[in-house]
């Protein structure tokens, strides 16, 4: 099992990633563990650096992942709040957001 490197919080998704992720057969734990463990999917090295840095000053988390489909998914973790926890992770579709 890979290594957690934060907390996800309380996770939620929305419906229309619930929709994709059954059609595709894949699930939340799936891309939720990709995203704590630090694999990032398909973005930029500049934004990949940015969750890097995010792990160290408390920011915003961001993944991106293509399904077998080819639809994007994004996983979105909250930056840390004034009690030094992130409150929530978000699983999306980019329209969603």
């Amino acid at each position: 099992m890979a290594t957690q490197r934060f907390e996800l919080g309380q996770v939620v998704a929305t419906p229309g990633a619930i929709e994709a992720m059954n059609k595709n057969r894949m699930t939340p734990a799936y891309f939720l563990g990709l995203h704590q463990s630090g694999e990032w999917g398909v973005l930029s090295d500049a934004d990949k650096r940015a969750n890097d840095a995010a792990l160290k000053d408390g920011s915003r988390i961001m993944s991106a992942y293509i399904m077998h489909d080819k639809e994007k998914l994004w996983v979105i973790t909250e930056a840390v709040g004034d009690d030094d926890k992130r409150a929530s992770t978000c699983l999306l579709l980019p329209d969603e957001y």
